[in-house]
């Protein structure tokens, strides 16, 4: 599937909910795909990349850089707090902020720095032990303690489980959100990006529908 295809469908997606597809931020999830494919979406015109691992993008994205104006790139994998000061310097958005510890490092790198990537909570709707994220019942006072750290708190993130209805997850994140007067959604992916739209993502993850299937080697 193309780019211009997924893009038409989020548009249609939109249109059906009363929304505005402008309104919707499309990251385009290029972890483990080879430079070409990458290249590819970059000769097309998109700018939003999102990446699992800081040292993958570490890797992969000077290069780019230096070809391509207005990258932003997205940290959308959990991040360890011993690499939060790379990821501080690559990342222009950081999705996976799910524990206090993490906070509290990317504060103070952002006082040394002056300043720091946008930031999403983390919130593990199916509360999975494997699963990074804060649990639902901790996230209001965990929201609030990331706005006590002056970082600058754009929304939530969620992966709901594999074998469960998606939209249950995204009215939940939704739901959560909207009573901590956050706008930002940073939910759905390949296989449920239109549904998310459906209960209000802002921010939608794509990347097998875009680039082709992952070969994990």
């Amino acid at each position: 599937m193309s780019l211009s295809e997924i893009t038409t469908r989020i548009e249609a997606a939109a249109q059906a909910h009363g929304r505005d597809a402008a309104d919707i931020t499309l990251i385009a999830v290029s972890k483990v795909q080879p430079p070409e494919r990458v290249q590819a979406v970059l000769d097309e015109g998109h700018r939003i990349y999102g990446e699992n691992r800081v040292q993958e993008a570490q890797g992969r994205w000077p290069a780019f850089q230096e070809a391509f104006d207005n990258i932003h790139l997205h940290l959308i994998g959990p991040l360890q707090t011993n690499k939060a000061r790379q990821a501080i310097e690559m990342f222009s958005t950081i999705h996976t902020v799910d524990r206090p510890k993490l906070a509290t490092t990317l504060a103070r790198l952002a006082q040394e720095r002056g300043g720091s990537p946008e930031v999403f909570v983390q919130v593990n709707t199916g509360e999975e032990p494997q699963k990074a994220g804060c649990l639902p019942s901790d996230a209001d006072a965990f929201i609030a303690e990331v706005r006590a750290l002056d970082l600058p708190l754009k929304g939530l993130m969620c992966i709901p489980p594999v074998e469960e209805e998606p939209s249950l997850h995204f009215a939940l994140l939704a739901k959560i959100a909207a009573r901590n007067g956050l706008e930002g959604l940073s939910m759905g992916m390949s296989s449920d990006f239109e549904t998310a739209i459906g209960q209000g993502a802002t921010h939608i993850r794509v990347g097998s529908a875009i680039f082709g299937e992952r070969d994990y080697g």
